[in-house]
This record gives C-alpha cells, sequence and structure tokens, in this order.
C-alpha cells in the first residue's frame, strides 16, 4: 500500500482573478507524480463579499459560481463548471476531493429583521448585559440573484442563535436572539460558551435548520462529485449535529466519506474529547503545528526528543491530521503562527517520512505565498513528498533521545523497491546519530538526498551513523534508490517545462 498524503489546495491571499480551478485541474497530474492522494479545496460557494471573498464569510451554499450575486457569477477561484472540471482532473489523477464545508456562520443578508435579544458578554457568553432589547439583525436570506434555483428555503431570525451587529443603534456587540440558547457540546472555557463565532450564528439543531442542512449537503454531493469533507470551526458548532449530518451524508453517498474538522484546540485532550467513543471523522493536530512553531522560533531551547510530546499524532495517530502550516497559520491572519523558514524542511520531514498520522502539505508551501513580500516556497517540500511516496515504508525505529539532535529510520519493505529511510535533524550546532536501519541494508552505502553530508555504509548488524550540519535537516536513503530518484526527478522536470512551454505557446 502507498502512503498517503494530503493537500490543502490554496492558501489565504491567492489572487482574486478566478483562475484558481482551472489551476488545479493543471496541476492535478503534478500533485499525483509528487503523491498527493486527497486535495482540500477551499470553500466552493459564494461568499459576502462575492469575487473577492476567501468563503469563509458564507453567504449563498447552493452558488457555487453559477448566479449573479454579490456583484459576480463566479467566485474568487471560478466558476461552478470550472470547479467541476477541477474535480474531475483530480478524479482522473486517482485524487480524491475534499470540499471545504462552513456552516457554523452566514454573512451578507438580503434584508434586515426587527428582533427582540439579549445581549452578552463578549469574555463571557453566559452573562447577560442589561435589558432585553429590540434589534435589528440582518437575518435575511432570500438570495435573489438565485430566484429559487436549487432550492427554494430562505433564512430569517428564527434560523440562528445571535449575530453582533444591531443595524438600529449602529451597535457592535454580541446579541442572543429571544427563545433561542448557545448550544451546549462546543468549547466551553473561551469565553464561557463559544458557540458564537461571527456573522448570524446559525442555529444547526433547530429541526428545519438540520433538515435544510441534509438536503444541501446530499444536493452538494451529488452536484460537486466530492469524496469527502474538511468541516471548519468545530469547536462552535454542537458536537452532536456532526454526528448526525455525516451519518445522513454518508447514507445518502452510500459510502465512507473520508472527513478531518478543525478544532483549534491545543491540547490533545480537547481533540480526544471531540472525537468521543464514535471517532467519526479526522482531526487536524493543533498541538503538533505548536510544537513545530515553537521549535522553530525557540532560538535552539526547544527540546527535540519530546517534539510529539502532547499531540493527537502520539495519541489517536488513525485520526491525527499533521500539519505544519494552513491558511490561518500564515502571516497576516488571526492565528498567526508562522513556522519559521529554516525549521520549515525539518517541520515536513516530521510530518511526511514517519508512519503515524495523515500529513497535509500547505500549498503556499509547496508554490510560495504572494504576501508578507512573497513567502517562497519551501525548496526541500517536493523531494520529501516523493521520498514519502517511494522510499518511507517499513517499521519505524525512533532515536528521539537527544534534545537537540534527533532522528528515525523506516526500514523499507519489498513492496517498494529500493525503500528505507534514515532522518537526522538539529535546532542548534551540528551533530550525528546511530541508528539501526534493518539488516536488510548490511553492506549498503547510503547518500544524502535532502542536507549535504557524505555517503555513510551500514554495518553488518544493520546499523549506520548518520549526520547533519547545524539547524539542518539530512535525509539518507539507499545508494540505488537515491540514484533512481535524481534520474527520475531530471526525466520529471524535462517533461514539465515540456508541458509549460507548450502551454505558453498556446495561449
Amino acid at each position: 500500500m502507498t502512503n498517503e498524503t494530503m493537500l490543502q489546495g490554496f492558501s489565504w491571499y491567492l489572487p482574486a482573478d478566478g483562475s484558481h480551478w482551472r489551476r488545479i485541474a493543471e496541476q492535478a497530474p503534478t500533485f499525483a507524480y509528487e503523491g498527493v492522494s486527497a486535495v482540500w479545496l477551499p470553500p466552493a460557494y459564494k461568499g459576502q463579499a462575492g469575487a473577492q471573498d476567501v468563503g469563509y464569510g458564507v453567504y449563498d451554499t447552493y452558488d457555487l459560481g453559477e448566479f449573479d450575486q454579490k456583484g459576480s457569477v463566479a467566485t474568487k477561484y471560478g466558476t461552478r463548471a470550472e470547479y467541476e472540471a477541477a474535480v474531475a482532473a483530480l478524479h482522473a489523477n486517482g485524487i480524491r476531493a475534499l470540499a471545504d464545508i462552513v456552516l457554523n456562520q452566514r454573512m451578507g443578508a438580503d434584508g434586515l429583521e426587527d428582533v427582540r435579544a439579549q445581549e452578552v458578554l463578549g469574555q463571557d457568553r453566559d452573562e447577560s448585559v442589561g435589558a432585553p432589547l429590540t434589534i435589528s439583525a440582518w437575518t435575511r436570506f432570500t438570495f435573489p440573484g438565485r430566484a429559487g434555483a436549487h432550492s427554494g428555503f430562505t433564512w430569517d431570525w428564527t434560523c440562528f442563535h445571535g449575530v453582533d451587529w444591531d443595524e438600529r443603534s449602529r451597535r457592535q456587540g454580541i446579541f442572543l436572539f429571544e427563545g433561542k440558547h448557545w448550544d451546549d457540546a462546543v468549547e466551553r472555557v473561551e469565553n464561557g460558551n463559544y458557540d458564537y463565532l461571527m456573522g448570524a450564528d446559525a442555529d444547526v439543531n433547530d429541526p428545519r435548520v438540520f433538515e435544510e442542512l441534509v438536503r444541501w449537503g446530499a444536493w452538494y454531493l451529488d452536484a460537486s462529485g466530492v469524496d469527502g469533507f474538511r468541516l471548519d470551526a468545530l469547536k462552535h458548532i454542537d458536537r452532536g449535529f456532526y454526528l448526525r449530518w455525516l451519518r445522513e451524508m454518508r447514507a445518502h453517498a452510500g459510502r465512507d466519506l473520508f472527513c478531518v474538522g478543525e478544532y483549534w484546540g491545543r491540547r490533545a485532550e480537547e481533540l480526544e474529547d471531540y472525537l468521543g467513543v464514535e471517532r467519526t471523522m479526522s482531526l487536524f493536530d493543533v498541538p503538533l503545528h505548536y510544537n513545530l512553531y515553537r521549535a522553530s522560533c525557540s532560538n535552539g531551547e526547544v527540546d527535540l526528543s519530546k517534539i510529539f510530546e502532547g499531540t493527537l499524532v502520539s495519541r489517536d495517530p488513525a485520526h491525527a491530521v499533521t500539519f505544519a502550516e494552513n491558511h490561518d497559520t500564515q502571516p497576516g491572519q488571526a492565528l498567526q503562527s508562522f513556522v519559521q523558514s529554516w525549521f520549515k524542511p525539518a517541520a515536513y520531514a516530521l510530518i511526511l517520512l514517519r508512519e503515524a498520522g495523515l500529513p497535509c502539505v500547505f500549498y503556499g508551501d509547496l508554490y510560495g505565498m504572494p504576501n508578507g513580500g512573497n513567502i517562497p516556497a519551501v525548496t526541500e517540500l517536493p523531494l520529501l513528498m516523493e521520498v514519502r511516496r517511494r522510499f518511507s515504508y517499513g517499521q519505524q525505529h525512533d532515536f528521539l533521545d537527544s534534545p537537540d539532535v534527533i532522528g528515525w529510520t523506516r526500514e523499507g519493505d519489498d513492496e517498494h523497491e529500493g525503500s528505507g529511510v534514515a532522518v537526522v535533524l538539529t535546532d542548534r550546532d551540528g551533530g550525528e546519530k546511530r541508528m539501526y536501519v534493518g539488516a536488510r541494508h548490511a553492506g549498503e552505502t547510503w547518500g544524502c538526498v535532502v542536507g549535504e553530508q557524505a555517503d555513510t555504509v551500514v554495518d553488518a548488524d544493520g546499523w549506520a551513523t548518520f549526520r547533519t550540519l547545524g539547524g539542518r535537516l539530512s535525509v539518507y536513503l539507499p545508494e540505488r534508490a537515491a540514484d533512481a530518484l535524481e534520474h527520475d526527478r531530471v526525466l520529471h522536470r524535462i517533461v514539465r517545462e515540456t508541458a509549460e512551454d507548450g502551454e505558453e505557446m498556446r495561449s
């Protein structure tokens, strides 16, 4: 069985030129070569800012770039036809398409409604502020540009818990609607009850809303052909909702839809509590991200032997999606925690070249980010992805026994020719690790394919010494695998350059 790798197929500051779905379709063969097995696509439906909206300011989930709403037909990423073509291109290359599902909030309403509400404290949503009052809320969603196509359902204030703006007094606050209550099975440490996040907060457990979201989900699966979901903002949505909703989606699809959720909690215990006994989805390993981030910022003061301490992948690897970076952590975002460039190759080795967890590569790290002075791509990343696909197999041996220099090996297996890998990295001075790679490799010469170290020879008992420079990552492969890798990468580069030249001539 080949290792799986997930790709977050966008970054926040992509140009709003309506071309991203076409770009994804064109890149699909390259994704497949690099070992990508699933692509998490950005929200495909119309946001409140139309063609400028990244997709999280949700306006109309039935408009996939098909109707003239919010100033455009296309979304930031393109039209519905282009979205469907991108999904088809991924499928043609053996890659699953995952849809980004944002059900917590709605924005950009078509009309106002007068509603009785109770203002609550921002820092404790269970505490009231003053007496109940009548506010004017942006909660009427009629979607005039769509004119009832795909669904006649319209949203009014009864579909929501509350809002953060009173148009009547032109005042910001958090207002809980009369007769409503925040859901209980949400984050309860932050802000007393963290059901409310932004916009008009959807009451997903209202029977009418739940039924509509089930109808929409079934329509979306049929319309888009996606193979699963990335679920946004789980800590703000009642846990029971997704247990029920995913059961309905899988029943409709007639297959097991892969699903990964974003629960932005820094403690693995929070993530395990959300997963519960059902384990109906995977979760992003947020605690591991912060361990990687701290290691990159510590000037060598982090204990690398504890890099996996307190992480989801160390507790439940079968349900952990590991990542170094995403659209929320990149510079300029509210959750900015950007892994510094010098440590980024090591961070990716720590998620790509180990057996536990499903790694998710960030599009901005693979292709660069057009923000913060144009942040460059991680040069080593495509190579690390290819090493994962071709050679990172077999029994793993950890040598995470030093605060400054750590390593691990994979023995390889009979199914993948030339497989086996050794990794050593440091956040301080250069160093070395004597590591076991397996008796099957006795007498072999191993070459350094990432880093600048000399070859090493495996002794008769399957041990060898692997070295790295200060603050660097070194990755070693059996010599025949290293030679094959270099040969194949040269051929692939020629094919890519020829295809790109041909595309420029056609355009």
